[in-house]
């Protein structure tokens, strides 16, 4: 069989590649980003409601009006965002499913996207396989500041967007309103559309704030911001995101979604619509609980010695693993699954800058005794 060469440079991720090698000698997963924490109950009653009820048939392409609403109100009510629910509201298959659509949407083979380092893997690999060319600008740690020089040289003739992940998968940057700002001028003055990954809203700490690009200066004009729901209330597996843009982008990105998903799962729209009528204790609570887990993994990584560059925001943390004498990234990880079974991710799964090879990314969505175990195998080492 003669096979296409589109999808050759792409293969299974690290991530998965270890979740696997973890499940094989049983140890603990701190490497895939998959919540084992329950689903909040008023969410699970809707969409075990919905499932009874043969709520089963495909939706519109633009997801179910109640979702749409519900989106549109929630989006006024945390960041004063005004969103039409009828022309500017697409409910997705996942998060990753709206980036998919808007690439295919938006962008044409050959044109260049700005992702910034570390980037998150499923970004890169989509650009990848959409046949647009990746161009990567480092941010650094420890405190992730953008290299806005580096930002100026990457633009060029086919520069037709960039992708901005806030808060960051994998290092946990929140990003500023002064950087939001900047941003957004550099969008109008060299006319980008900015993909904007918020995937993480709710889990900020220290006092950070969610601030979504397309509240700054005039860059809800060229801006798709997405979202979604498997952070939010830890179903990850139900795959039901969305995205918001300007009503011309939003009708292209509906028609690219139908062709790849035909719509979101649709019992699972509905149990949605509960979830983000939950009050507002329950939003509040999500950070403050990933804050004590962010802090015991922190804390043990930095007894065993392996330099914990702490997240902002987000649920994983990069770790300098030099400590551990390994001869890289892959090493090291595979060196933490064999002697502690605990899984990680390699930093190079992140970067395409060497100095991926001196980190590796460890999740802390975890229910609590599944952490402190960890926590004190790490302290082993």
């Amino acid at each position: 069989m003669r096979i296409g060469q589109r999808m050759r440079s792409l293969v299974i991720s690290d991530i998965r590649a270890m979740s696997r090698a973890c499940e094989a000698v049983s140890g603990i997963n701190l490497g895939q980003g998959v919540c084992d924490l329950p689903t909040p109950p008023p969410v699970a009653r809707a969409a075990n409601a919905a499932i009874d009820a043969s709520v089963a048939i495909y939706t519109a392409p633009e997801g179910i009006l109640p979702l749409r609403e519900a989106i549109a109100a929630d989006l006024k009510k945390r960041y004063g965002r005004e969103v039409d629910p009828a022309s500017e509201v697409v409910v997705t298959s996942g998060a990753t499913g709206a980036f998919a659509a808007a690439c295919l949407a938006l962008l044409d083979p050959g044109d260049e996207v700005i992702l910034f380092e570390p980037y998150y893997g499923y970004h890169l690999n989509t650009v990848l396989a959409m046949g647009l060319r990746p161009v990567l600008v480092p941010t650094r740690p420890p405190s992730w500041e953008i290299d806005r020089e580096a930002f100026a040289r990457a633009i060029g003739p086919r520069t037709r967007a960039v992708v901005v992940c806030t808060p960051s998968n994998p290092s946990g940057k929140v990003w500023s309103e002064e950087e939001l700002d900047w941003l957004a001028d550099a969008i109008e003055a060299h006319d980008l559309v900015a993909i904007t990954d918020e995937i993480y809203e709710h889990i900020v700490f220290d006092g950070q704030k969610h601030v979504p690009l397309a509240t700054r200066r005039d860059a809800r004009a060229r801006t798709v911001s997405i979202s979604g729901f498997s952070k939010t209330f830890a179903v990850t597996g139900w795959r039901c995101g969305y995205l918001t843009a300007p009503p011309e982008a939003a009708r292209r990105i509906t028609v690219a979604h139908d062709l790849l998903y035909v719509c979101a799962p649709t019992p699972l729209q509905h149990a949605m619509v509960a979830g983000l009528g939950m009050p507002d204790d329950y939003f509040r609570s999500i950070g403050q609980s990933y804050q004590k887990k962010r802090d015991i993994l922190c804390s043990a990584l930095a007894d065993a010695g392996l330099v914990p560059y702490v997240p902002k925001g987000a649920y994983y943390v990069l770790a300098d693993i030099r400590r551990l004498g390994a001869a890289n990234a892959k090493a090291a990880a595979m060196l933490l699954l064999e002697k502690i079974g605990i899984a990680s991710v390699p930093g190079t799964s992140f970067y395409g800058d060497p100095v991926g090879e001196t980190l590796t990314r460890f999740c802390f969505a975890k229910e609590d005794a599944a952490l402190e175990e960890a926590a004190r195998r790490i302290r082993s080492l």
